[in-house]
């Protein structure tokens, strides 16, 4: 199948040209099963240049949190990347794989489903019962197959995975080695083995991590974008990207538009107008810059489809609707008092989209 056929590529295959680019201009120590330095490593997740090439921002936010997580994975320590969803913890948690170790793919989904041979190793049944515990018989995890080969496995959602299948990393983390009981073997670490987990804090006492597996980890806390500036530039970029992947036949949102909807999402989102003056109702949903970034594709497919090719207020507000309504009795009540109050109060340049939103709302 070619790549144009493919919905989503992995970030190594996305951004190819610009991983070869700092492989091979590379004057910096590489740690051992690295393909590039942490310099490097930074360089591409924050942005840069490269002898002629400009390296695009995967992540636009602090710095130093990228810094520490670099760090923390030429250590021997794993990285748990925490934050409301929506910040880009697995956004940053596949460009950090890609970047070190060329592959991004190695992924377990933490979910109430997950079980303990997903983090370590299940059987081919068939050949089990014909001929016994074998090599050939066995299935190996992406942890499995990191350990082996010297790479990083990320682990998503891993506050979603019941006690004890998180409970199964402990002695991963600590021995660095997987026994198979089965095969009388233990499969050490090679250098370059690490794991990359994320968890959200909307999950908190889903399955609260052990302090012993805590201990495992070197924490980074990502947060929401700190002004609107950087929510509307995280916005902009990712949309455009989007865009080049999908065909959605629209052009890209106007400065207006991105800055309309990063505006009701961070007013939402922290209960008060962003100059502090007005206290608002918060509805349930999290609003996050991810869900920005949904709803501005999901306008611009409206557009393409069934518009002109270019948002407008008819399409931003369906997308809204949608997006800040999540139940009926509560969100609802919000978003009408926050039409009400502060949409409609605005001036002719959001008359338009209040009245949108407002026709939806009958």
């Amino acid at each position: 199948m070619s790549d144009t056929n493919v919905q989503r590529l992995p970030a190594e295959q996305l951004f190819q040209k610009e991983l070869d680019a700092l492989m091979e201009t590379e004057t910096n120590p590489v740690p051992e099963g690295w393909r590039m330095s942490p310099k490097s490593v930074l360089t591409y997740i924050c942005g840069g240049r490269c002898g002629d090439m400009e390296i695009s921002a995967k992540y636009i936010g602090n710095r130093r949190l990228v810094e520490i997580a670099i760090a923390t994975l030429v250590t021997d320590r794993a990285l748990l990347l925490i934050g409301e969803p929506g910040t880009a913890k697995s956004w940053l948690s596949e460009h950090l794989a890609a970047a070190i170790n060329g592959d991004s793919t190695r992924v377990i989904q933490g979910t109430a489903g997950t079980t303990e041979e997903q983090i370590k190793y299940s059987w081919n049944y068939a050949m089990l019962i014909a001929s016994g515990p074998s090599k050939e018989a066995m299935i190996p995890s992406p942890v499995y197959r990191s350990m082996e080969q010297g790479m990083i496995a990320r682990v998503e959602e891993i506050s979603r995975c019941a006690s004890e299948v998180q409970d199964a990393l402990i002695s991963i983390l600590s021995e660095k080695r997987i026994s198979v009981p089965e095969l009388g073997i233990e499969v050490p670490a090679r250098k370059g083995f690490s794991v990359i987990a994320t968890a959200n804090t909307r999950d908190k006492g889903v399955n609260e991590m052990s302090a012993a597996l805590k201990r495992r980890f070197n924490i980074v806390v990502l947060p929401a974008p700190e002004s609107l500036e950087e929510e509307m530039e995280i916005v902009k970029s990712r949309i455009a990207q989007l865009s080049g992947s999908l065909d959605l036949n629209a052009k890209l949102p106007q400065e207006e538009v991105v800055e309309k909807v990063c505006t009701i999402f961070r007013e939402l989102r922290k209960g008060a107008t962003l100059d502090g003056k007005q206290k608002l109702k918060g509805t349930s949903g999290v609003l996050s810059t991810a869900e920005a970034i949904s709803l501005l594709a999901n306008s611009m497919a409206l557009a393409g489809s069934f518009g002109n090719g270019t948002i407008t207020d008819y399409d931003l507000a369906a997308g809204l609707q949608g997006a800040v309504v999540k139940e009926d009795s509560k969100d609802q009540k919000a978003w009408e008092e926050y039409l009400e109050n502060i949409m409609k109060k605005r001036g002719s340049k959001w008359l338009s989209l209040y009245e949108e939103c407002k026709e939806l709302n009958r």
